[in-house]
């Protein structure tokens, strides 16, 4: 285990620079373990004004609000297909989102949460200072406090200060746009929304928006969900599109004006040519960058990614500087995701302080996309899989299916919405590289499948496996068409 470059006494065994979900978990599992722990964290407010309490981005703007906004809009696809269910008196053209109520709940959840970390930290013993930390020397962290400029020493530091959306550089962008960090505290209804970006955050929130009942449009610069899967990408914006969302394609914003009325005015150029549209809302959801440049990282000589402003790692988590770690978004190469922030935090900490040799592993991580067609994935997407072993080296098998959930509703278009990919090695006795899910609950759907790839799971194994029935699970054990088999992936029935 790497150690300290002097045998010196330190203040604090553990410092922590950052708040969010993955310094907490470290710091909390250090408490554990007997160490004395500082975690500092400090929220920056947004150029909107946006700021927040202890949690980082998931609990405050990230997952958490998110999935709650996510889970209203599905309930006015529920309040819709009642009466295809026998409800009577349900009138969906009737119901309407009151977006305060909306978000005055989220934000009293969120708040809860935020508080609660702090009660977290206090009962494992964790010191917290709500102050921007930064580096005075590789053991010194500077901080400012009630005005006075203050110092103080660790011997072990761990950097998990996360990241914050990215401002293209467009005249107007910071002044009239918002973020994904003010979007689930906004106080007045988003009226006619612009989401520019195609990335998961992007398309989530579009997909609510639009379920809300706001008029939505997506300006996507080149392809869906870069890093997914590309055909369960555009499956995803198809079903989008579908039910309401616009999208303008391959075009790119150049320019925001605000006009007297306040609302806003976009001009953009790409395959539609030169554009100006007016909007209420633009939300900017083009890529997060990590906080670190703050961190004055040059007096504690760790290396920095300059084009990333991300920190590279070995597989231990320390940076070039042995005593020094870095860990979740800020990580060069680890998976944007809190869970992944959470468990490294939690082993780096077991190994610091309590003897433990485990090492995080950033392979077959499962995801979901909130999206009102949900996504669910573990492992490689189809295209990585042919550049990692070969194409001739790699078989698909996939299946469309109605989840019977849809089945008899008058207002969905929902024949054969639901999809299964399962990608394969053939030189590994078809062991599984990729599975992929389209439909209800995705999230609940593919994450009990990790474990399987983790240990090397093979498609004769998952059609072994006696499925639930009758569930939209069921069909990953049952998938097993062969893609470009010539024959219908379509479920028949039962």
């Amino acid at each position: 285990m790497a150690t300290p470059s002097d045998s010196g006494t330190y203040e604090y065994d553990l410092i922590v620079i950052g708040g969010g979900s993955g310094g907490v978990a470290c710091a909390k599992a250090a408490g554990d373990a007997g160490a004395k722990v500082l975690c500092f964290d400090y929220v920056t407010p947004s150029p909107r004004g946006t700021s927040w309490g202890l949690g980082g981005t998931c609990v405050n703007v990230g997952c958490i609000p998110k999935k709650l906004m996510h889970r209203a809009a599905a309930i006015g696809g529920d309040i819709a297909d009642a009466p295809s269910f026998g409800w009577e008196g349900v009138d969906r053209k009737a119901a309407k989102i009151n977006w305060s109520e909306l978000v005055q709940r989220v934000q009293n959840h969120v708040r809860k949460l935020s508080f609660g970390y702090r009660g977290e930290l206090r009962s494992k013993g964790v010191t917290y200072i709500p102050a921007i930390a930064s580096f005075k020397d590789p053991h010194t962290i500077a901080y400012k406090q009630r005005g006075e400029d203050k110092t103080v020493t660790g011997k072990y530091i761990v950097i998990a200060c996360g990241g914050r959306p990215t401002y293209p550089d467009v005249p107007g962008a910071k002044e009239y746009c918002i973020t994904s960090d003010d979007l689930f505290s906004l106080s007045t209804e988003p009226g006619k929304v612009l989401c520019v970006g195609a990335s998961y955050v992007s398309l989530e929130c579009a997909g609510f928006l639009t379920e809300l009942g706001f008029d939505t449009t997506v300006m996507v610069r080149s392809i869906l969900l870069r890093g997914f899967d590309q055909e369960i990408a555009e499956k995803v914006g198809a079903y989008m599109e579908e039910h309401g969302t616009k999208f303008q394609k391959e075009q790119t914003p150049v320019a925001f004006a605000k006009k007297e009325d306040g609302k806003i005015i976009v001009k953009s150029t790409g395959k539609l040519g030169d554009k100006e549209e007016e909007f209420d809302t633009v939300l900017l959801a083009t890529g997060r960058t990590p906080v670190t440049e703050a961190l004055n990282l040059e007096a504690a000589g760790v290396k920095m990614d300059a084009r990333t402003k991300k920190i590279p790692v070995d597989k231990t988590a320390a940076t070039n500087v042995p005593f020094i770690y870095c860990i979740g978004d800020a990580q060069l190469g680890a998976p944007e995701l809190t869970p992944t922030a959470i468990l490294s935090g939690k082993i780096l900490a077991k190994r610091l302080f309590g003897g433990s040799l485990e090492e995080m592993v950033y392979t077959d991580v499962p995801t979901a996309v909130f999206t009102p067609l949900e996504y669910g994935s573990i492992g490689l997407p189809e295209e990585k899989a042919k550049d990692v072993v070969g194409e001739s080296n790699v078989v698909v098998y996939h299946g469309s299916f109605t989840p019977l959930e849809w089945a008899i509703s008058d207002e969905r278009s929902h024949e054969g919405e639901g999809y299964v990919k399962v990608v394969c090695d053939k030189t590994r006795e078809e062991t599984v590289m990729g599975l992929h899910y389209l439909g209800p609950n995705a999230a609940e759907v593919i994450n009990g499948w990790a474990p399987s790839l983790r240990l090397g799971v093979r498609k004769r194994d998952l059609e072994r496996v006696v499925g639930i029935h009758p569930c939209c699970a069921e069909e990953i054990n049952n998938v097993s068409v062969i893609k470009g088999s010539g024959v219908s992936e379509a479920k028949g029935g039962c």
